[in-house]
């Protein structure tokens, strides 16, 4: 299919460019990026006036549930959850039923995907065989089978020596290890941030610290070894510090954080709202501040969504009961630009960090509109306004602490090696 993109904002960091320009594509392809681009008869035109035309977004942690848990989501749900968010590219975590431990769950996930789908997912295999933390996966064969990263996201990789000879693994088959960083001793019985609003509300905290411990352990063991990390979801101020000094160090660290760590506190919960309980938790303005310095200084290299889609029953019980996550494909885009316009990142910034660092991070060959490259684009409305509405979502599940808030921008259209499949 051919495609010719006219009068857009394009805005491509991997090559500098930010203009009022044509995008012409052909056979899935970037054909021509210019000014008064014509195309060949038969050529679908949008006119992209008002809108900004960049790489396609890449979301690096996405639950998508299947298979096993295919009542809170599925893959053809979340990729048109994804599509509708702006996502051309989504990562799959592992915690499946069964988990993405071998080849045979692997290849399920992209078959589906390429047959059923509505973007591009790449499947994160498990660091260890059911999650278990005990013994580790065959990282070579899930790589040959396609996965792009392994990761016991969920549930952190308890035993040090196990880790650290995962890292060696990892690297010696060249794999990316994504690390869920936390102490679970420090956790306990914990299902909020431990502090003012835990004490009021009498619910058990979890302090930040359990999560700066492990953080510190995997950038100190990524350093020793000599290999390469990415951490998820940080959220506190701490975590961010010891990225930032670990990356000067010149440790081989990356990392990324969630819409919802730099949107919201943990005042969130007051009401005992189930739809603010996730793990990391919410934490508090001054861990917002770091998060979002983070994000400026470049030390946070991703924003991902960690979208966790559970069914209503699973979040409308008791807070201490409900389960970790929230949904995020379709609110993620209208919260990061709130970024720009309070002049915490600039749009470029955003776009790098949205579609341009998550390929590199994870070499996904995507993430840029240069020649030749394959055609995912999107196209983003920044003065859309729209209310987060249930029964308007694409997602099977519906817990998002934005229910009934108006956003600020969205993407007006995806598109996918040359195909349009979102269009608001």
């Amino acid at each position: 299919m051919n495609l010719l993109i006219k009068n857009g904002r394009v805005i491509d960091p991997s090559q500098n460019i930010d203009d009022t320009l044509d995008v012409l594509v052909e056979n899935g392809l970037v054909k021509k990026i210019g000014a008064g681009l014509t195309a060949p008869a038969g050529t679908e035109t949008i006119d992209a006036t008002g809108t900004y035309v960049v790489p396609g977004l890449i979301d690096m942690h996405v639950h998508l549930r299947d298979p096993g848990l295919e009542y809170k989501e599925d893959i053809v749900s979340g990729t048109k959850a994804a599509v509708a968010g702006g996502f051309t590219s989504i990562c799959c975590m592992p915690n499946t039923k069964p988990v993405i431990d071998n080849k045979a769950i692997a290849s399920y996930i992209i078959n589906k995907a390429k047959a059923e789908g509505f973007c591009n997912v790449f499947p994160v295999g498990s660091i260890t065989y059911g999650l278990s933390g005990d013994r580790m996966s065959e990282m070579g064969e899930l790589k040959e089978s396609g996965c792009v990263a392994v990761s016991d996201d969920g549930k952190p990789v308890h035993n040090s020596e196990l880790m650290m000879r995962a890292l060696q693994y990892a690297a010696g088959v060249g794999i990316m290890v994504i690390s869920h960083a936390e102490e679970l001793e420090l956790v306990g019985e914990g299902v909020m941030n431990e502090g003012f609003v835990s004490t009021e509300l009498g619910l058990k905290g979890i302090p930040r610290v359990a999560e700066d411990i492990a953080t510190s352990r995997e950038t100190l063991l990524a350093e020793y070894t000599g290999t390469s990390i990415h951490i998820a979801h940080v959220s506190t101020k701490g975590a961010v510090q010891i990225i930032r000094e670990a990356k000067a160090r010149g440790v081989k660290v990356t990392c990324e954080t969630a819409p919802h760590y730099f949107s919201l506190t943990d005042n969130a919960v007051r009401g005992y709202n189930t739809n603010a309980k996730m793990n990391p938790p919410l934490r508090e303005s001054g861990d917002i501040a770091a998060i979002k310095e983070g994000l400026r200084d470049g030390t946070i290299d991703a924003i991902a969504t960690d979208h966790a889609p559970h069914h209503q029953d699973e979040k409308d019980v008791e807070f201490n009961v409900a389960m970790n996550g929230i949904i995020g494909l379709e609110t993620s885009l209208p919260l990061s630009l709130s970024l720009v316009a309070e002049g915490v990142v600039t749009l470029n910034q955003l776009i790098e960090q949205m579609s341009l660092k998550p390929s590199s991070i994870l070499n996904l060959n995507r993430g840029t509109l240069v020649i030749g490259s394959v055609a995912d684009i999107t196209l983003i409305d920044p003065k859309l306004e729209w209310v987060v509405q249930a029964d308007k979502l694409a997602s099977k599940s519906k817990n998002s602490p934005w229910l009934g808030k108006k956003m600020t921008g969205g993407a007006a259209a995806t598109i996918v090696a040359g195909t349009v499949v979102y269009k608001r």
